[in-house]
């Protein structure tokens, strides 16, 4: 399924990201799709739905657990056995095939989880603070419980968790990885005042609540490169309970953070928010200083203008897309050419089987 050529735009230029050169600046966002089986082994449904898309500039894929106590959701994929790993270096291999790139999202769902899920296993965090909620297991629903606080001590563990995941994502032959720290779970926990109650050096003042993420983008860049890693943040998100309600704050706390990145030379730093071309998420931006991606979909799917208008605004380098990659497999020419566009069927974002997932059709030659 090798890839079509597209009219010239600002959304198909190539944009250069840590070692790959892209041929569009549309980046698939990560969307979680409860496919991989109880096991969490990416099969032949996970291998067409990824290389059916494989002409976007870069694949982020759903959020990938590291470990099965970060596992946050039913059917969700992982990274941690030698099963996980032969099954998404079949994704690898066929989305290379198909011309395509593919970085994976490593998500450790911290308090978003259940021991239903993740083995038995209490969910970790930065604090014992419930999200008041429910989470659906393979028994059904089921209160969020109150997680176990990390202690200074079992971080490092943590850190080896994200390690390991990214060492076995690029031995599946991935080309980098994404860090999850946005939309609640466990690196965002530690940013966000409303899950993060410590009073040691994780916790209290902004550059504090920065630390460990920036542990853990640290470690995984000793590790992989920093070519081959990438950061998702979504600062006042305010999701599954990670509260971040004081404007101040969040620019202390997100500043604090895209320095320590600064230096790093890391491929990409990519923010959700509702208003990408705002103060707060610009100054980020040049905090960071290097290739920024930004997603605007923060209630309503961003759409072709949208996307537009974000690059040659110079809103972003790159634009991330999340419901448009559901329901389109051709979205780069689909966008590039004006083409009219599936709409995508929520009813089948979270079940199961090829419905909803591998049967959105292309556009006609």
């Amino acid at each position: 399924m090798k890839g079509f050529p597209v009219p010239k735009s600002s959304l198909t230029t190539p944009l250069d990201l840590g070692s790959l050169r892209l041929p569009n600046r549309l980046v698939m966002a990560p969307l979680t799709r409860m496919r991989s089986g109880r096991d969490g082994v990416p099969g032949e449904l996970n291998v067409e739905h990824y290389t059916q898309r494989a002409s976007m500039g870069l694949i982020v894929t759903e959020g990938t657990y590291p470990d099965v106590v970060g596992q946050g959701f039913a059917f969700q994929p992982g990274i941690q056995t030698p099963e996980q790993v032969e099954g998404w270096r079949r994704v690898a291999d066929s989305v290379h095939d198909a011309d395509g790139r593919i970085f994976m999202q490593v998500m450790h769902a911290g308090r978003v989880s259940h021991p239903d899920l993740n083995g038995g296993a209490q969910p970790v965090a930065p604090s014992a603070v419930a999200i008041e909620g429910e989470i659906r297991t393979y028994r059904g629903k089921s209160a969020l419980p109150v997680p176990h606080a990390l202690t200074t001590e079992e971080l490092p563990g943590v850190v080896d968790s994200f390690v390991r995941a990214a060492r076995n994502a690029v031995e599946a032959g991935l080309d980098g990885v994404e860090l999850h720290g946005a939309n609640g779970y466990l690196l965002h926990e530690f940013l966000a005042p409303g899950a993060n109650q410590r009073t040691d050096e994780y916790g209290g003042t902004p550059e504090n609540r920065a630390r460990f993420v920036l542990e853990v983008v640290r470690a995984v860049v000793d590790e992989i490169g920093a070519e081959r890693v990438g950061l998702r943040i979504s600062p006042e998100h305010n999701i599954q309970d990670a509260w971040e309600l004081e404007h101040e704050d969040v620019v202390a706390t997100y500043t604090a953070l895209a320095t320590g990145l600064a230096d790093l030379g890391l491929a990409y730093l990519s923010v959700l928010h509702r208003e990408p071309e705002g103060e707060l998420v610009q100054g980020l931006r040049r905090a960071f200083g290097g290739v920024f991606l930004a997603n605007s979909g923060f209630g309503t799917p961003t759409s072709r203008e949208e996307g537009v208008r974000l690059l040659e605004e110079d809103v972003a380098d790159g634009v991330v897309v999340g419901r448009p990659a559901i329901a389109n497999p051709d979205l780069v020419r689909r966008w590039a050419e004006g083409l009219a566009e599936n709409e995508p069927n929520p009813r089948t974002f979270y079940s199961q089987g090829a419905e909803g997932y591998t049967d959105y059709p292309f556009a006609e030659a």
